[in-house]
C-alpha cells in the first residue's frame, strides 16, 4: 500500500544544478548549533530487488544514528490499515463512472493481460492515480521488486533503531482527493495507450537513481513533466516545507536518519536547499 500511495509523489520536484562531485543519495546535516550530525537519504519506492541494496556508508549511518524517520511509520500497521479508506474515491464513485464504456473495457482487458498485486475487482473504487502506480509496478523488468524503505527498515530493526514517520499514511492517501478524479482517469488511460513510452521513462529514471544522479533525475522529470504540475505545491513543495520544520525540532539533540523519496531532495524548493536556507551545512556523503 505504501508503494501504491507514494510512487506518484516521487516523480515531482523543481530545478537545481548539482555538480558531478555531489552525485549521491546520502547527505549529512550539520552546523547551525546541532550537537551531532543527522542524515538525509533519497529512496526509491519500487526497484528490482537486486538493486535495492544498502551501501556500507548507509549501513554505518543507520548503526550510528539514534532513530530513523521515513515519510510514514511503516511499523504502524493500524495506521496503514486505517489509510485504506482514503485509497477509495469519495461519494461511492467507481472507475466505470469516470470512463466511457469503451475505455472501461480497455482497462479491464489490460488487467486481464497484466495482472497486478490486486485483482481489478478490488480496484473498482480506487483513485485512478493509485491504479496507475500498481500498473507501473506490474511492468517492472524483474520477477521480484522491493523498495529502499523496506530494506532500510529491516536494517534499522536489526540495529534496534526506533522507526518514525514525518506524516501519516492516511494523509498521503488523502492528497489525491484534491486532484479531480476525471483528470486522474484520463491520465490512467494515457498510461495504457502509451505504455512503452512510460516504461522507457521509468527505466531511465531507475537507471539515474542507481547512478545516484539527482541532476539527471530532475532533468528527466522536467522533460516528461506530468499534467498535474499545478498541484506540485500540494504534492511536494508544501510537504518539503513542513518536513523541514519538523526536522528543525528533532535534530538539535539527536542524530537522525531521514529517508524520503529522492524526488524530495533536489530543487530550489527541495529539502537540501531548504535546509541550507535555514543555516545548516548539507554535504554529500560517498555512498558506496
Amino acid at each position: 500500500m505504501k508503494k501504491a500511495v507514494s510512487i506518484i509523489i516521487f516523480i515531482f520536484f523543481a530545478f537545481v544544478a548539482f555538480s558531478q562531485s555531489e552525485r549521491s543519495l546520502l547527505w549529512k546535516i550539520s552546523g547551525n548549533g546541532i550537537r551531532q550530525p543527522s542524515y538525509l537519504f533519497g529512496t526509491m519506492h519500487i526497484l528490482c530487488a537486486e538493486d535495492a541494496k544498502l551501501s556500507d556508508s548507509l549501513k554505518s549511518v543507520i548503526g550510528r544514528c539514534d532513530e530513523v524517520y521515513f515519510e510514514i511509520d511503516m511499523t504502524d500497521m493500524a495506521g496503514m490499515m486505517a489509510a485504506m479508506q482514503y485509497m477509495r474515491m469519495r461519494d461511492d464513485k467507481k472507475i466505470s463512472d469516470l470512463l466511457s464504456a469503451a475505455d472501461y473495457e480497455k482497462l479491464k482487458k489490460y488487467f486481464e493481460m497484466h495482472p497486478s498485486m490486486l485483482p481489478f475487482s478490488m480496484l473498482e473504487r480506487f483513485k485512478p492515480m493509485l491504479i496507475s502506480s500498481l500498473m507501473e509496478e506490474s511492468q517492472f523488468p524483474c520477477a521480484t521488486t522491493n523498495g529502499m524503505e523496506w530494506v532500510l527498515m529491516k536494517e534499522a530493526k536489526a540495529d534496534n533503531k526506533k522507526i518514525n514517520g514525518l506524516e501519516t499514511a492516511a494523509f498521503q492517501a488523502s492528497l489525491f482527493d484534491s486532484i479531480p478524479y476525471e483528470d486522474q482517469a484520463k491520465d490512467l488511460m494515457k498510461y495504457i495507450d502509451s505504455g512503452e513510452q512510460y516504461k522507457k521513462i521509468s527505466d531511465t529514471l531507475r537507471e539515474a537513481y542507481i547512478k545516484q544522479d539527482l541532476q539527471q533525475i530532475e532533468s528527466l522529470t522536467q522533460e516528461n513533466s506530468s499534467e498535474y504540475g499545478h498541484f506540485m505545491d500540494l504534492l511536494l513543495y508544501d510537504r518539503n516545507r513542513r518536513w523541514v520544520g519538523i526536522m528543525q525540532k528533532l535534530i538539535p539533540n539527536k542524530s537522525l536518519l531521514f529517508a524520503v523519496g529522492a524526488g524530495h531532495l533536489p530543487g530550489n524548493k527541495g529539502l537540501i536547499n531548504l535546509l541550507r536556507e535555514k543555516g545548516y551545512t548539507i554535504t554529500a556523503v560517498k555512498n558506496h
